[in-house]
Order: C-alpha cells, then sequence, then structure tokens
C-alpha cells in the first residue's frame, strides 16, 4: 500500500478499529434496560399537600400586608371628603354607599372595598387597601375615630402580634427547604443513607429483563462449555458438594477486545436465573478516600442478601491492577478497594454462594493475589475465533438483515481472518447500509465484499485529485507487492489491488488472504513476508531510480518481522538460539506495542541485533530486485491496467500473469521446507504464531 505524505505516522489499515466488548444496540447486562425504578407517586402527593398548607399558613399569617397602600394623610382627607362627594366614585377608590370594615393596627390601617350590591356586572369588584403608618399621635387617632364614625364605617383595633406568628413566619420557609433537601438527597443516595458516597453502584437485573442466552453466542464455543458448568453450580451446587467439591468463587473471562466477554456474562446471567449484579471497574474509584473499599463492601452485601448471586465486574483492570506502583509511604485509594475486594472474595467472612466474574482484556496487570486460586479459579479464554467461529458469528448477524442468497458466509469467513465478533457484527451492519444506500432490496455478496474493505482499508475517497505522474508510481507500487507474492512460495495469496485512496493518506493498498489458518510460520514464511512488503519500494526504485515517502509503513512492518526473527523466534545463525525479546509477564491482548519495557542488554548486544536486522532486510531486497528485474515487462503490463480499471481482483491479476508469463507457473502459499541449517546448531522451536489482523494489506 502506497501512502500519502501527508499523514508522517499513518495507522496500519490492516489493522481493525477495537470495537470493545459490547456488540452494538445492547446497552447493558439485560440487553436492555437497565433496571429503571419507577418514580414514586407518594412523594409528588406528599409534596403537594405539604406546599398546600404552607400556602394556607403563609397567606393567614401575612395578610396584614396585602393590597394596595394608601398614605395616612391621605386616607384621612378622603374619609373626611367624602360627605361632600354626593355622587360618583372618590379618587377610583371607594364609593359613596359602600360598607367598610376597618381594623386599625399598632402600624396600620387595613380595610376592603366591598361593593353592597354583589353579582352584578355593572358593580366594581371587591378591593383591598391598607394605610401605613408609624405611630400616630392621639390627635391623629382622634381625627380619624370621628371621620369613621361620621360616616357609619365599621372599625375594631388588632391586638398586638404573636410572638410565635413571628417565630413561624420566620422558621417554616426554612424548615420547608431543609425538609425537601434532605428528600431528595436520600432518594438521590438509597433509602436510609443521607450520604450515598459509599453506597454500592452495581445495578440488579431481574430475570426477566435478560434476553440473553447461550444460543446468541456463536464462534466460542470452549468458554461457552467453561462457563455452562458455572451455571450448573449456581441452579444444582448440591450435586458437586456431595462429591466434596467447592462452588468456583470467581471467574475471569480474558481476550482480545470485541471477542464478547460481557455477552457472555450476560448469557450466564440469563440461563442461572440468579440476581445479576453488574457494574464497572471504574465505578469504585473517587475522589475521596475509603469511597472504593466501602462501596466494594455494600456490593457484596446486597449480594449476599439475595444470594445464590452473580457479581460481574467489567474492565477489572481497572481495579485489579498490580499493587506497590504508588509513591514510597503512601497508600493508594486504588490499592486499598483492591485489598477489600480480595478479602470479600476469600477471606474470614466468604460467602460461598456469591460468584464473582471478570472481564478484562489486560490480564498481564492483574494483581497475583487476585488472579490465585479461591478467588479467580477459573481463567476462561475468550479469543478470537477460527474460520468456522466466524461463519457462525456471521450467521446470528446475518439472521437480523435481508440476505441475497447468493451470499457465501462460509467465503466470508474465509477473507475475514483475524475479525473478532464486534468486527463481524460491524461487517454485517456496513453491508446493510451499503445496500440501503443503493437502493436495493436484499443485501448482496457485493456489498458484504465492501464492506470488509471498508472495515480493514477505510473509505473510499473518490473525490481526491491525483496526478496521472502519482497514480502511475502508485500502480507499479501495489503492482510490486502483487508481482512479488505471486512469484515467491509460501506467501497468502493476492485478493485485491486498488490505487483508489481509502482510509488515513492510503493511496492504494495490495490485500492478502491466506488460504488457511497456521499456527505456527516457518522461517522461509516469515522471509518472503519481508520480500512482498518491501516489492513496492523496489519497483519504484526500478522504474524511477528513486523512491517515495510512500513506503514508510511497508518498511516499518518489514523490520519489525525482521526483528522478531533475531530477538524473539532465534533465528539468526550470528545471534544464535537465545532470546533477546523483552519478558512478557502474561498474554497482551492490546498488541505487542502495548507494554513496551526497557530492553537489558549490552550496547554491542544491540549492535549486532541491528547488524543482524539490517541483513535480513537487506538479503530480502536483493531477492525482490532480481524477481522484479527478470519480469520488468510484465510489472510494466501489471501497472498499465492498473491505471486503468483502478480496482483489480484475484481472477483478473491470474489472467494477466497467464497471458504474460512462460513457463511453469509458481502457486504462492504452498509449502515448501525451510534451508537446511547447520547440524552443529540446534533447530530453533517455534512456539508461537503470528498475528497479522484481519488479513494483510502489503504496504504504507
Amino acid at each position: 500500500m502506497l501512502m500519502s505524505n501527508s499523514d508522517p505516522s499513518p495507522t496500519p489499515p490492516h489493522e481493525p478499529p477495537s470495537s470493545g466488548d459490547r456488540p452494538p444496540g445492547l446497552n447493558g447486562p439485560g440487553g436492555g434496560k437497565r433496571g429503571e425504578q419507577k418514580p414514586s407517586s407518594n412523594l409528588f402527593w406528599f409534596l403537594m399537600i405539604f406546599g398546600a398548607i404552607a400556602l394556607i399558613v403563609f397567606s393567614v399569617f401575612n395578610q396584614n400586608r396585602s393590597g394596595e397602600e394608601l398614605a395616612f394623610s391621605e386616607f384621612v382627607m378622603e374619609l373626611e371628603r367624602r360627605d361632600a362627594n354626593d355622587k360618583g366614585e372618590m379618587v377610583g377608590r371607594f364609593h359613596k354607599n359602600n360598607v367598610f370594615e376597618l381594623v386599625i393596627g399598632t402600624d396600620y390601617i387595613k380595610f376592603q372595598d366591598k361593593p353592597k350590591v354583589k353579582n352584578k356586572p355593572d358593580n366594581p369588584a371587591t378591593k383591598f387597601f391598607q394605610v401605613p403608618f408609624v405611630k400616630p399621635s392621639e390627635g391623629d387617632l382622634k381625627r380619624l375615630t370621628e371621620a369613621l364614625e361620621a360616616q357609619k364605617i365599621v372599625y375594631g383595633y388588632a391586638g398586638p402580634p404573636s410572638e410565635w406568628q413571628a417565630v413561624l413566619i420566620f422558621l417554616l420557609p426554612i424548615v420547608f427547604l431543609l425538609f425537601l433537601f434532605l428528600l431528595l438527597f436520600r432518594r438521590v443516595g438509597g433509602a436510609g443513607s443521607a450520604m450515598s458516597f459509599g453506597r454500592s453502584r452495581a445495578r440488579l437485573y431481574a430475570q426477566e429483563e435478560i434476553d440473553s442466552s447461550f444460543q446468541q453466542v456463536a464462534g466460542i464455543d470452549e468458554a461457552v462449555e467453561e462457563l455452562r458448568e458455572v451455571v450448573e453450580f449456581l441452579r444444582n451446587p448440591g450435586k458437586y458438594q456431595a462429591l466434596g467439591g467447592r462452588i468456583p468463587r470467581g471467574v475471569l473471562l480474558v481476550g482480545p477486545p470485541g471477542t464478547g466477554k460481557t455477552l457472555l456474562a450476560k448469557a450466564v446471567a440469563g440461563e442461572a436465573g440468579v440476581p445479576f449484579y453488574s457494574l464497572s471497574g471504574s465505578d469504585f474509584v473517587e475522589m475521596f478516600v475509603g469511597v472504593g473499599a466501602a462501596r466494594v463492601r455494600d456490593m457484596f452485601q446486597q449480594a449476599a442478601t439475595r444470594s445464590p448471586a452473580i457479581i460481574f465486574i467489567d474492565e477489572l483492570d481497572a481495579l485489579g491492577k498490580v499493587r506497590g506502583s504508588g509513591m514510597p509511604g503512601g497508600h493508594d485509594e486504588r490499592e486499598q478497594t483492591l485489598n477489600a475486594l480480595l478479602v470479600e472474595m476469600d477471606g474470614f467472612s466468604t460467602e460461598q454462594s456469591v460468584i464473582v466474574m471478570g472481564a478484562t482484556n489486560r490480564p498481564e496487570t492483574l494483581d497475583p493475589a487476585l488472579l490465585r486460586p479461591g478467588r479467580f479459579d477459573r481463567h476462561v479464554l475468550v479469543d478470537r475465533p477460527d474460520i468456522k467461529g466466524r461463519e457462525a458469528i456471521l450467521k446470528v448477524h446475518a439472521g437480523k438483515i435481508k440476505m441475497d442468497d447468493s451470499v457465501d458466509l462460509g467465503r466470508l469467513a474465509k477473507i475475514t481472518p483475524g475479525f473478532v465478533g464486534a468486527d463481524l457484527a460491524n461487517l454485517v451492519n456496513e453491508a446493510a447500509l451499503l445496500a440501503a444506500r443503493g437502493d436495493k432490496k436484499r443485501v448482496t455478496m457485493e456489498e458484504f465484499e465492501e464492506g470488509v474493505e471498508r472495515v480493514i482499508a477505510g473509505l473510499e475517497k473518490q473525490t481526491r485529485i491525483i496526478h496521472e505522474e502519482e497514480k502511475l508510481r502508485v500502480a507499479y507500487h501495489e503492482c510490486g507487492h502483487a508481482l512479488v507474492a505471486c512469484v515467491l512460495p509460501n506467501t497468502d495469496p493476492v485478493h485485491k489491488i486498488s490505487i483508489i485512496p481509502r482510509g488515513y493518506g492510503a493511496l492504494g493498498y495490495t490485500m492478502h488472504r491466506p488460504n488457511d489458518e497456521k499456527q505456527l510460520v516457518m522461517q522461509s514464511e516469515l522471509e518472503n513476508q519481508i520480500c512482498c512488503l518491501l516489492g513496492g519500494i523496489i519497483a519504484e526504485e526500478i522504474v524511477y531510480q528513486e523512491t517515495s515517502t510512500g513506503a514508510q509503513n511497508d518498511l516499518q512492518r518489514a523490520t519489525d518481522i525482521a526483528r522478531r526473527m533475531v530477538t524473539d523466534f532465534g533465528m539468526s545463525r550470528k545471534m544464535g538460539r537465545v532470546f533477546y525479546g523483552e519478558k512478557n509477564v502474561g498474554p497482551t491482548f492490546l498488541g505487542p506495542q502495548a507494554f513496551r519495557n526497557e530492553t537489558v542488554h549490552s550496547a554491542e548486544t544491540i549492535r549486532e541485533i541491528e547488524t543482524e536486522v539490517k541483513r535480513i532486510v537487506d538479503e530480502a531486497a536483493v531477492t525482490v530486485r532480481d524477481v522484479l528485474g527478470a519480469r520488468r515487462e510484465l510489472l510494466d503490463h501489471l501497472a498499465s491496467e492498473l491505471v486503468e480499471v483502478e480496482v483489480m481482483d484475484s481472477d483478473h491479476l491470474k489472467q494477466i500473469l497467464d497471458e504474460h508469463t512462460t513457463g511453469p507457473q509458481i502457486k504462492p502459499g504452498t509449502f515448501v521446507a525451510p534451508s537446511v541449517v547447520d547440524e552443529t546448531e540446534p533447530e530453533p522451536e517455534f512456539g508461537t504464531g503470528t498475528d497479522d489482523g484481519p488479513g494483510e494489506a502489503s504496504g504504507a
């Protein structure tokens, strides 16, 4: 694959995006509702009644301050002038024939202007008035009472305000707000607790909320069988206890991202028929010291009251990392939480009917005390599915879409090596979206193949403008990859060549598909892989006598293979059958670059390793130069044809090779015995395979 130089460090397009462990559309362990609680109507009615009572009390106690205000002198003048106003309104406030009921307080006068005839539309509405004054003199009061008596207005004197009334007016709003605050705080923190920091955040799922079962899990049969036995423990524990057996305390699910660890936990919950608590490892971490440990104890206490039960902790590595990494003399909050979990799982007061399930893709970071028998007794590997497993997973997801009869799921499983369940689910969804975009009634094989390329190499960029000279250079580059792969033995067959830009700066790519899945890789295969990766840059060198920046990822991958041959696999005569790589404490499912430790080698050893790596790459370059130099005319035909069609499949490639090649053909993928090594040296032991991801896309 040729990369644009606008991206100095592109992501290798052959690596699938990490999609996590959760299939799309599933929000919780039950695959649906997250244990939602219905809002209580009692609280609503209680607040309504309390508010109504408070409103009545306020209206009674505060009625002496309501109404329109009048000045005292103005009010008395109005009363004294009332006789002179034979008819009509007085200042628009009260009428001549209105009946007044007036109350004189210590610092106010309150009265009501009420029409004599009620329920008449032509009569003015009732109005309330108050006249504030400050300690009127005896003359003012005498003048007021004389005016009231002259107008035959009923009046009286209000007594002094009650002290209890003043206290209630002051305290009642405060009490109401405090009560409302405490009530809401208790509902958030859980019943019976005013502080919720120490409460477990685990969600309890009822059996009817969990619709997952083992029938919905495909491609990981070994893991399913292990967990079926755990379900049988919960259903019929007496069968095992009668023989002296002990129910496992914990089950740890480990594997790469997207393989279905969380889906397995949901299936166990659905099959076991017991209460299922689900939470994440990060739910224990808080800014307050001691909160995590309190939540662990509360979680096990809740599960013990409903035993037998299952506690599922997703992303366990957020909680169970190796202790001792904190500052000297300090105490890490995470370590305190982990200590509480260790005690609850296998301490003096353990509850045998509570099983803990954990899921992680970083088991190498977990504390050894957490992994020992008695805590996590069983470690279930949820690995990438093989070809049969991928076909079974595709059948599960393809059953949800309208698929054409021409779709061959077996072929799809064959061209998707390294895909996990999440990748396959994404592939089926992409195919359905492409079919909908093309207004098709059913999803065909064409959409599935395009979906595979989208997952591996990214989206096509039809609008990117590439000059004809650059387009021809990209064609030579990709044809160099393909031609070397077709000529050399022990290489994966070429599936497709394209010079349509895709993804993050990829100007073209060559896609390889292995015929069979291998667990071991021979030295000759690794050497030919390096040759295939160098085919693009050597083709540019032969045609243009100079190279471009597009081969960056090719060189990086070729160098990585050569370095592992020297340091990890003992495939160097000079360095011998010695392991110079980095020590691994356990399986790393996030890739070999996830956790790099500093190597402890002398400068001379490192220099010799680099020399051997360069020798292997240089020898591969010589082989590639011989292969392409002897087939320059065939390379030109391939490049010119690729410029015309832009995309060339394996059948088209084979047709051109047959038309322009004389002599016997060497089929790629055939096994050739490795070269004979010196009998005085021991044979190398191959205890590992390569993980090339979902197919290879040669190039940068």
